[in-house]
C-alpha cells in the first residue's frame, strides 16, 4: 500500500508540473481559435500524463529497456491523442464557419438558410435559435408593411370622408351668410349633424393612436356581462328603430367579467352600430353571451349578406372597409349621420372594428368574425372573472 501511495504522490508530481506550466498558456489562448484550444487542452494533457509516467519510473528505477517501453506506448498514446484533437478542433471550426456564412442570411427576403454540413448539437441548437429568429423577423417585416399599407389606406379614406362634409359645411354656412337658405333651420341640423360626426371621427382617430401607442388606460372592474351588453344595446336603440333593425339580446347570460366597463360598453356600441348599419330594414341584429371554459364569449350577429373570405383577415384591421363604403355618401346619410357600406366602424372612416379589436387585445382577449347564414358573427372572448376567482 505504501508504494502505491508512492506512486501516486510521484505521478501527481510529474502531472501538477506539466498542468502548472499549460494553465498560463491556456488562459493566452482562450480568445484564440476553438481548434487550437482543445489542441492545447490535448497537449497540456498528455504532457501531465507523460511527466507523471516519467516520475513514477525514475522513482522505481527502471531499466533503460522498461524505460524506453514505457516511453514508447507514452509517446504513441501522445501521438493519438493529438491527431484526433486537431481532426476534432477542425470539424469544430468548420461548422463554425459554415453557421457563420448561414447566419449572414437571417432576415433576408429568402429566410435563414441552414448550412448543409452537419454540425455538433450545441452549433445545432444555435443554427435552430438563428432560424427561429430569422422567422420571427420576416413575420415582423411583413407585419410591419401590412400596418404601413394600412395606414397609407387610412389617411387616403380619412382625408376622402373630411374633404366631402367639410366642402358641405361650408356651403352650407355660404348659404346661410348670403341669405339664400331656404330653411335655415334644417341646414343647422345638418351642419350640427355633421360636426358630431366629425368630433366622433376624430375622438376615433384618438383612441387608436392610443392603441396603437400602447398607453391605453384601463380601470378594471367585476361586472356583469350581461349589464354591459344592456347599456350597448340601449345606446343603439335609436338607431336600430331609426333604420327598423330589431334587436335581439335574450340569450346574454349574466356572466362577471374582470374588465374596463366604459371601454367594453364602446366595444358593445361599435358592433351594434356596425351591424344595424349593415343590416337591412325589417332585418335583426341579435346579440348572445355565454361562458366557454375560462372566457365569456359575446356575439353579434347581423343580416348584412356576409363579407367575401378574402376580406375576412382584414376586417379589423385599422382602415380597412367593405367595397361598397367607398362609394360617396347620398345627402340623406350625411343629414342624417348615416354610413353607406357594410361594416365599418362608426365613423365610416374604418376605425370602428380596429378600435374594437385594440381594445379587446388590451384585455387580454380576442375579436373574431365569421360568415354565418344570412350574415356574419362578430365575436370577442374576455377572461371570466368566475375563472380567476376559482
Amino acid at each position: 500500500m505504501n508504494d502505491l501511495l508512492l506512486i501516486a504522490l510521484f505521478a501527481a508530481l510529474g502531472a501538477a508540473s506539466a498542468g502548472l506550466l499549460g494553465w498560463p498558456v491556456v488562459r493566452l489562448l482562450r480568445r484564440r481559435s476553438v481548434a487550437l484550444s482543445l489542441l492545447i487542452v490535448a497537449l497540456v494533457t498528455v504532457l501531465a500524463m507523460t511527466a507523471g509516467t516519467l516520475a513514477v519510473a525514475q522513482a522505481m528505477f527502471l531499466s533503460h529497456h522498461d524505460l524506453g517501453v514505457v516511453i514508447t506506448v507514452t509517446l504513441m498514446a501522445a501521438a493519438v491523442s493529438l491527431v484526433t484533437a486537431a481532426v476534432l478542433g477542425r470539424q469544430v471550426v468548420a461548422g463554425s464557419r459554415a453557421l457563420t456564412v448561414a447566419a449572414r442570411t437571417v432576415g433576408s427576403d429568402a429566410g435563414f438558410t441552414a448550412p448543409s454540413e452537419p454540425l455538433g448539437s450545441e452549433l445545432a441548437a444555435l443554427s435552430a435559435e438563428l432560424a427561429a429568429t430569422s422567422a420571427g423577423l420576416a413575420e415582423s417585416r411583413q407585419r410591419e408593411q401590412m400596418l404601413e399599407h394600412s395606414r397609407r389606406e387610412l389617411i387616403a379614406w380619412i382625408s376622402h370622408d373630411l374633404r366631402t362634409p367639410l366642402a358641405g359645411l361650408r356651403a352650407m354656412a355660404e348659404a346661410l351668410e348670403d341669405g339664400v337658405a331656404e330653411d335655415p333651420a334644417r341646414y343647422l341640423m345638418r351642419i350640427r349633424t355633421e360636426v358630431d360626426r366629425l368630433t366622433g371621427m376624430v375622438d376615433d382617430l384618438f383612441e387608436l393612436s392610443r392603441i396603437q401607442a400602447g398607453v391605453l388606460t384601463l380601470t378594471p372592474a367585476r361586472v356583469s356581462v350581461y349589464d354591459l351588453v344592456g347599456d350597448a344595446i340601449a345606446g343603439a336603440h335609436p338607431l336600430a328603430r331609426e333604420r327598423g333593425v330589431r334587436l335581439e339580446g335574450a340569450l346574454v347570460a349574466a356572466e362577471p367579467v374582470e374588465v374596463d366597463g366604459r371601454e367594453i360598453t364602446r366595444v358593445l356600441g361599435n358592433l351594434l352600430v356596425n351591424a344595424i348599419r349593415s343590416t337591412p330594414a325589417d332585418g335583426v341584429v341579435a346579440v348572445a353571451a355565454r361562458r366557454e371554459a375560462d372566457e365569456v364569449l359575446v356575439s353579434v350577429t347581423d343580416g348584412c349578406g356576409g363579407i367575401p373570405e378574402h376580406d375576412l383577415p382584414r376586417v379589423f384591421e385599422t382602415g380597412w372597409r367593405g367595397g361598397s363604403a367607398r362609394t360617396p355618401r347620398t345627402a340623406p346619410d350625411q343629414a342624417a349621420g348615416q354610413g353607406a357600406g357594410p361594416h365599418q366602424g362608426d365613423t365610416g372612416a374604418g376605425l370602428g372594428l380596429a378600435i374594437v379589436r385594440g381594445i379587446v387585445e388590451a384585455h387580454a382577449g380576442r375579436a373574431s368574425v365569421r360568415n354565418v347564414s344570412g350574415g356574419c358573427c362578430f365575436e370577442i372572448a374576455l377572461p371570466s372573472a368566475a375563472a380567476a376567482v376559482g
